[in-house]
């Protein structure tokens, strides 16, 4: 069981890495308390009562007190972060006892572990404002998603941001192979199609390839076509919790696993060629994804058929139009990937996206 109780004021720590800091005298909740911080990989400081020293109080980003040791910091200065940890489900006086010392949560063990577990490697890995999070999407088949995709990571890896992509097509290919790096070291999806419940953000950024300066998760050249969508969910929102960009290229179809991705997504780009057949097939897309994807807005990529332009296709698809994706010819020696050159027309262009996105509030 848990249970929380509101408070307004911000925490000083809030979205900070530090150790987590535990108050009891209870040998045995002790005991599980140090077994859950493993668990969420944390080295916790443990303390009878306040701990001596200024600061250390109110800087510990997380503090779990036993209940056996509420009565011992009703002096103690409020602050946010406090949960109060007991057994007894039984026990009506906890949710006083709580209040007495500014907790934010009441939590019973052992009905509580995983959130608890959760909260306490949120602390271990610094938490703060999740990824900015895009997925790019085919209006039809061989529009250029998973070249834009690229580049908007390219760009972002550039511009010194923390960037993610993840390839969500199994049937695409391979980003890897588009950027350079099939045989880079490092995981691949089907490595992750056992993963449940909370994945480690550094240890997924550790562990897969680093190509241009951004991560990519891609597939390998097994015959694995899809990862459970409980995996999907959590090695995304590992992904999304060490903040920066996160970029999705996304099949045409929405099943299971691509209902989980979208779930996390900021925003969508439908990518459209400027020609009555590519706009008739990407209206069922849209349709499709906009019952799902809250931000859907559509990149127009010419050349242009008779009549048409940007801002007609996206008055044809009813969508806000994020721009004209420019083509870009492939450098000569082939060495650089999508929106590798930096002043190059697609780089630009995605140079722009992140700049509107970021005045619009939707980054950092």
């Amino acid at each position: 069981m848990a249970g929380a109780i509101t408070h307004d004021r911000p925490s000083a720590a809030e979205g900070r890495q530090g150790r987590p800091l535990i108050v009891t005298e209870d040998v045995e909740l002790l005991d599980d308390l140090l077994r859950l911080c493993a668990a969420a990989g944390a080295r916790p400081e443990v303390h009878h009562g306040v701990p001596q020293g200024r600061g250390r109080w109110e800087a510990a980003p997380l503090v779990l007190v036993g209940d056996d040791a509420a009565r011992r910091l009703r002096g103690a200065a409020r602050r946010r972060g406090v949960v109060l940890v007991g057994k007894n489900q039984d026990d009506s006086g906890v949710w006083q006892r709580a209040v007495e010392i500014g907790a934010d949560h009441v939590l019973m063990l052992p009905d509580g572990e995983q959130w608890l577990v959760d909260r306490i490697a949120d602390v271990a890995e610094g938490v703060g404002r999740p990824a900015l999070t895009v997925g790019v999407i085919g209006g039809r088949g061989g529009a250029g998603a998973s070249t834009l995709a690229c580049a908007l990571a390219v760009t972002s890896a550039r511009q010194g941001t923390r960037t993610l992509l993840v390839d969500a097509d199994p049937l695409g290919g391979g980003l890897d192979v588009l950027l350079g790096g099939e045989s880079a070291d490092g995981l691949r999806w089907p490595a992750f199609a056992a993963s449940r419940g909370r994945v480690g953000g550094g240890a997924l950024e550790e562990s897969l390839p680093e190509l241009h300066s951004l991560r990519v998760l891609s597939w390998d050249r097994g015959d694995a076509v899809a990862v459970p969508p409980q995996a999907v969910r959590a090695v995304l929102a590992a992904g999304r919790r060490r903040g920066g960009a996160v970029v999705v290229d996304l099949p045409r179809r929405i099943d299971e696993g691509v209902a989980e991705a979208l779930a996390q997504l900021d925003l969508g780009l439908l990518v459209v060629p400027a020609e009555l057949r590519a706009v008739a097939a990407a209206s069922r897309v849209a349709s499709a994804f906009g019952m799902v994807l809250r931000d859907l807005r559509v990149a127009v990529r010419g050349p242009y058929a008779p009549g048409l332009d940007d801002q007609e296709v996206a008055r044809l698809l009813g969508l806000p139009l994020a721009g004209e994706v420019p083509t870009e010819a492939a450098p000569p020696d082939g060495g650089k990937p999508p929106g590798g050159v930096p002043r190059g027309p697609l780089a630009r262009f995605c140079e722009g996206f992140w700049e509107r996105v970021a005045v619009r509030g939707e980054a950092t």
